[in-house]
């Protein structure tokens, strides 16, 4: 359950490079304890945003604080309280997955072994195989070890899925849900949909540099087009539903109609109970609809 204290705060944020700019004026908190998805396809600037919350990178303007630290000026501190999954992940080649968790739990004071055995057990990882033999999904599950043993305040996954199948994507969402439970805060970019369905309290969509959408999934589900396929008792009252409001691609197939409906299911209904239904279906978009429609849309 989420609290209502900002942990990631980001205000006014504005990246250039040259005369591109990345990210034009974002805004976002990221309250305490929640999993928030950060959605949008490449070049709409989700990686920029997440080198500068990293310190990795310096805003041309605005400013990003989490915990109350600056990610300009106080980068060190603040990446001591936080793991990092990113979306190209460069491992070194020469040492085994073993090795490599060694290494970072000697700068982090320590992991649990048990803990880290278990967690390989889970996503069906050999820890013992040098990293240059491992496959790009089985470098992914070094990487989300390392995350999840950190105990780290805040998770920042980019991607974190890449190359993962089916049954150890829904093994992280458990890791997820976990690591939410246990009091950590994640900040999820990724352009899997049912993995920030099934596990984000809120999310943002990016477009070209800009927030174009915020809110949880059934919010943002909430303003797109409802699928309506209707079968009539007699041939379908096309006239009548074709200028119904919000009604989109409108379809009749004798006794059938088929549409997308935006706004309001009212008007729809009182036409129906003018006629004779056999059978009626509305239904609400996944999040990838969603996404798709609020990214394909005109307005901003």
């Amino acid at each position: 359950m989420s609290g209502t204290e900002a942990v990631v705060e980001i205000e006014a944020l504005v990246k250039r490079y040259g005369q591109v700019e990345a990210v034009r004026g974002i805004d976002l908190h990221v309250l305490r304890g929640e999993v928030f998805g950060f959605l949008g396809p490449n070049g709409a600037g989700k990686s920029t945003t997440i080198r500068c919350l990293l310190g990795l990178l310096r805003p041309t303007a605005g400013r990003i604080t989490a915990f109350g630290l600056d990610a300009t000026r106080d980068g060190v501190a603040l990446r001591r309280r936080l793991a990092y999954v990113p979306g190209e992940l460069r491992l070194p080649e020469r040492i085994s997955g073993l090795d490599l968790i060694a290494s970072i739990g000697r700068l982090r004071g320590g992991f649990d072994a048990a803990r880290r055995d278990g967690l390989a057990e889970r996503l069906q990882l050999d820890l013992r195989r040098p990293l240059r033999d491992l496959s790009s999904g089985n470098r992914r599950k070094v990487a989300l070890i390392l995350a999840f043993l950190s105990d780290a305040d805040l998770l920042v996954l980019d991607e974190p899925t890449s190359g993962l199948d089916p049954l150890m994507q829904h093994e992280f969402l458990s890791l997820v849900r976990e690591a939410q439970a246990a009091g950590s805060t994640i900040f999820l970019s990724s352009h899997v949909m049912s993995e920030v369905q099934h596990a984000a309290d809120r999310v943002a969509v990016l477009r070209a540099g800009r927030i174009v959408a915020l809110g949880t999934v059934p919010e943002l589900r909430g303003r797109t087009r409802l699928r309506v396929d209707i079968v009539f008792d007699g041939v379908a009252p096309e006239a009548e539903l074709a200028v119904l409001p919000g009604i989109v691609d409108p379809r009749v197939e004798d006794r059938r109609f088929t549409a997308s409906l935006a706004g309001s299911i009212q008007p729809l209904i009182e036409v129906l109970a003018r006629h004779r239904v056999t059978s009626m279906l509305v239904e609400e978009p996944d999040l990838e609809e969603a996404f798709l429609d609020l990214y394909g849309g005109s307005a901003a």
